[in-house]
């Protein structure tokens, strides 16, 4: 029966479908508006970005993306960090079309493969607010004490290996771990 669950899932997330509608980032190091405007002419030099909000009071961002962009995860914080300065915080708002996902399992979405933590198994469908928790997302206190909601080894290095051959991911993939 485990086996059938196990199939049936993996057909079901190669086909889930998701959009990243827009993204809220909290950068850590800022300490004024010149520091802001500094990650905000970056992440404006992304072909995908639409608009970049601003929050100086707390240290963020608000994102939206252009219709039907692959949004990626990685390239936004790249842009902060050649910037000067680290993400705190990335949770992005994205809108999913009937995706199954199930606690410490791993589920692709578009070309995107996700590692649902600390979550309750369960069906997405419309607008859904996810937290990255991967290492550069979130401040090295907060990565160690997420680690106890899994025991895959592609936690600590964000890729796939021996732990997702179940996901039939190719070693090397990138695997986001976020939670709802």
């Amino acid at each position: 029966m485990k086996q059938t669950l196990t199939v049936l899932f993996i057909l079901v997330s190669c086909f889930a479908n998701a959009q990243v509608t827009h993204v809220n980032l909290q950068a850590s190091g800022l300490t004024c508006s010149l520091c802001s405007n500094a990650i905000n002419k970056a992440l404006q030099k992304l072909d995908y970005v639409n608009k970049v909000e601003p929050n100086v009071q707390q240290s963020s961002f608000d994102i939206t993306f252009k219709e039907g962009a692959n949004v990626d995860f990685d390239q936004l914080k790249k842009k902060v960090e050649d910037a000067g300065f680290s993400v705190a915080k990335l949770t992005a708002v994205m809108h999913f079309d009937h995706v199954k996902v199930v606690n410490d399992e791993h589920v692709t979405v578009g070309n995107t493969v996700f590692h649902f933590l600390h979550v309750n198994d369960q069906e997405l469908d419309g607008d859904k607010t996810i937290r990255v928790l991967d290492k550069g997302f979130v401040t090295a206190k907060e990565f160690k004490k997420n680690s106890i909601y899994t025991s895959m080894e592609c936690y600590k290095t964000g890729v796939a290996g021996a732990c997702c051959a179940k996901a039939n991911l190719p070693a090397g993939k990138r695997i986001y771990h976020v939670t709802i």
